[in-house]
């Protein structure tokens, strides 16, 4: 156990004490109260983790019940007769499109054992992917869908996805077979009026707004999916293969693999190097200058495109322009603007200009859909900085540290990449990471900063100096507020909680629930001390061998309404949140940098 002083007492349920303080006091309630509905999560990721040891297919519905007693916070319905469309539109928004077609779903680590459970062979398939999660998935055009496991968080959360989507799903197969009109216009060929779709969707109990969000997450696939739906329920059957720690760290090498052969063969590997977990857009546009090079253009599509699917964030970004930073605006209108134009030299262009200020990305090519981008900072140019950047321009040149951004990892993900991090980068300065979360005590677009974190992988509570807060975000966030000082709580999974669960959380002023946190500061612990990390343990981190910090930005509220979450996209009220957050940590970066060469006292 690392203590700050000796007299901090460590927690959980083999060693919490009658004095054990207040964060012990909360660890043992996690573990002991009742109401909170624990004993249900745990039975339910017990069902699913026992059964699917079995070497062949299990049915989804083996699954069901278990589902349906955590009472979770994103399904509340799940028990209940009516439809959840908030829960539907969740799960419909983290499954490829394909799911509708599907009847088998097989769960692997690596692609070879794909291929022993298959006909055929899985690069012959076609990849898919689903809009609100990153996953490696297959399709063999018909009935069978296999997904790449990288890590049990990736387990936590397909399970009960593919669950939720079954039960929604047979609900309103129910709802169609009980009403014969209804029967009787599914069975029509073509789609009808607007009309009639209007009044089909009320006929199925779903509210006009998350109606029309189905209908946008469909598409032209509307039609076939409910005639689909009216054929018959759905009864999916799932098999796992493998599931090993050495799986997953396999896994991780080969993802590894051409990262670090491309920092061998630049010379970068021993130069120093900042890490930082994010998303694969917002630093290479602050540093790249690509999109700054063409605001004229970017300002012009955006006055001129009125119509088609981004209509309405291309009005947003018109209004926006008057009260939000302009960079701001012109990164989210690229962004369209880039979707709009499915060119490949347009993408070639961008790849060269950034290539040439020592920008390179790494896609993925492994289980782990995690993108990298390596950042020669020497190769920069100053000209091309973010104005919000200008004042350190003078390190651009002089420093040879390296930045090595990586697209966030979901949950244990998390833990597999930053020991491997922290295990081949040499002389590693700086450990950030930029998330997103859930806020229950703020609003959309809040940013927070936590230096306490309860992961529930391992039961431990880590505290550390967040080298981030209030004031190195406030200044260049606009419409959000900077939450400092707050406390997180990495949970297993998204369905993997409920409101009560929350509420005990809440009550002990833990305000922050997210996925990441605890896996990357378990990986931060064996940087720092020479055994692996315990479990049920305080952990104080003292003295850290690198510059460590978290910020997460809220995209979610969820004692609002458990629906919310899966009805709407984060979009431009994103974009604010992230922007500052990025900014602060590439400033945090360049003004270490600064340091180091004697640039600034």
């Amino acid at each position: 156990m690392r203590l700050a002083d000796e007299q901090r007492p460590a927690i959980g349920p083999r060693s919490a004490t009658a004095s054990e303080g207040r964060i012990g006091r909360t660890a043992r309630a996690v573990e002991a109260d009742q109401i909170i509905g624990r004993d249900a999560v745990n039975l339910y990721v017990r069902t699913y983790t026992t059964i699917l040891r079995t070497p062949g297919d299990v049915p989804v519905r083996a699954f069901e019940a278990a589902h349906q007693g955590v009472g979770s916070s994103l399904h509340p319905g799940a028990a209940s007769e009516d439809p959840d469309p908030g829960a539907f539109i969740y799960a419909a928004q983290r499954l490829p499109s394909c799911i509708a077609a599907v009847e088998r779903v097989v769960m692997a680590q690596l692609p070879e054992q794909i291929s022993s459970a298959i006909d055929g062979d899985i690069t012959q398939w076609t990849r898919v992917s689903a809009p609100g999660r990153r996953r490696q998935w297959y399709w063999d055009d018909g009935a069978t869908l296999a997904v790449s496991i990288a890590s049990t968080s990736d387990l936590d959360d397909v399970i009960p996805t593919v669950v939720a989507y079954q039960i929604e799903w047979n609900k309103l197969h129910a709802l169609i077979e009980k009403q014969e009109d209804v029967a009787a216009l599914l069975a029509r060929e073509a789609p009808p009026e607007e009309d009639d779709l209007t009044r089909l969707g009320e006929r199925l109990l779903l509210p006009a707004e998350d109606w029309a969000r189905l209908r946008q997450i469909w598409g032209g696939q509307l039609w076939s999916v409910l005639q689909a739906m009216a054929a018959g329920p759905k009864d999916v059957k799932v098999r796992m293969l493998g599931g090993t720690h050495v799986g997953y760290a396999r896994l991780v090498d080969r993802w590894w693999q051409p990262i670090g052969s491309f920092l061998a063969e630049r010379g970068l590997l021993e130069r120093p190097v900042y890490f930082v977990s994010s998303n694969p857009h917002s630093i290479v546009n602050l540093l790249s200058g690509y999109v700054r090079r063409r605001a004229e253009t970017l300002w012009r599509f955006l006055e001129a495109t009125r119509d088609g699917a981004a209509a309405a964030e291309i009005e947003a970004l018109r209004r926006a322009r008057n009260y939000s930073n302009p960079e701001n605006v012109l990164y989210y209108a690229a962004r369209l603007w880039h979707a709009g134009h499915s060119d490949a030299s347009m993408k070639d262009r961008r790849s060269a200009e950034e290539a040439e200020r020592g920008i390179t990305t790494i896609a993925p090519t492994s289980g782990f859909d995690v993108t990298a981008q390596v950042i020669d900072l020497c190769r920069v140019q100053p000209e091309d900085l973010d104005p919000r950047l200008e004042e350190l321009a003078a390190v651009i040149g002089k420093t040879d540290a390296v930045i090595l951004n990586v697209d966030y990892p979901l949950g244990m993900a998390a833990y597999y990449i930053g020991r491997q991090v922290v295990e081949r980068i040499v002389d590693l300065r700086g450990f950030y990471v930029l998330g997103k979360a859930a806020t229950l005590n703020g609003a959309v677009g809040d940013v927070m900063f936590a230096d306490e974190v309860f992961d529930e992988h391992t039961g431990n509570v880590y505290s550390f100096p967040n080298c981030f807060g209030y004031d190195e975000v406030a200044p260049w966030l606009e419409r959000g507020s900077a939450l400092d000082r707050q406390k997180a709580v990495t949970v297993r999974g998204t369905f993997l909680q409920n409101r009560d669960y929350l509420e005990l959380f809440y009550r002990e002023a833990y305000t922050i629930v997210e996925m990441e946190a605890g896996p990357y500061l378990s990986a931060v612990y064996e940087a720092t001390y020479p055994e692996r990390h315990p479990f049920d343990d305080a952990v104080h981190f003292r003295d850290l061998p690198f510059d460590v910090g978290f910020i997460h930005y809220a995209s979610d509220t969820p004692y609002t309404r458990a629906r919310t979450l899966g009805s709407r996209r984060l979009s431009f009220e994103g974009i604010d949140s992230t922007y500052a957050s990025t900014v602060a940590i590439t400033r945090r970066i360049l003004g270490l940098e600064a340091e180091r060469l004697g640039l600034r006292r």
